[in-house]
């Protein structure tokens, strides 16, 4: 049985660049690519970070456990909630998670269920501006 895969497809462009491509998207002078990044970072070491091997771990748990709340990741991860929060908001700023509250009624703030959008990423590098 075949599992259909979500990939991101991730960029890695300098700033300048990416300001210079989002214009010309813009300005209706670059239509891009079906198969062209979605996500972009400025450098390999800002992607390395985000997609740390700690993360990735991270993304694998919540594709496999499914928690219903960033406090049932804490004891699978042994990380806090509040440190777990923050890389999650990270993920969810660049697309790879969504942070959708429970609507189960309870006391309080609802918990935040974790999701992630993805379980692949293919990694596009632009060495010059197209």
């Amino acid at each position: 049985m075949s599992t259909q895969h979500k990939i991101a497809i991730v960029g890695v462009m300098s700033l300048d660049d990416f300001k210079k491509h989002t214009i010309a998207i813009a300005k209706g002078e670059y239509k891009p690519k079906k198969d062209e990044p979605k996500i972009w970072f400025s450098s390999i070491k800002s992607l390395a970070h985000v997609l740390s091997e700690e993360n990735r771990h991270l993304l694998k748990l919540i594709i496999e456990q499914k928690p219903q709340s960033v406090s049932e990741l804490e004891p699978l991860t042994g990380r806090k909630a509040n440190n777990l929060l923050r890389t999650l908001r990270t993920m969810e700023h660049y697309g790879f998670v969504t942070l959708n509250k429970s609507t189960e009624k309870r006391q309080g703030r609802s918990p935040l269920i974790p999701q992630a959008v993805y379980d692949m990423v293919d990694i596009k590098l632009n060495f010059c501006f197209a």
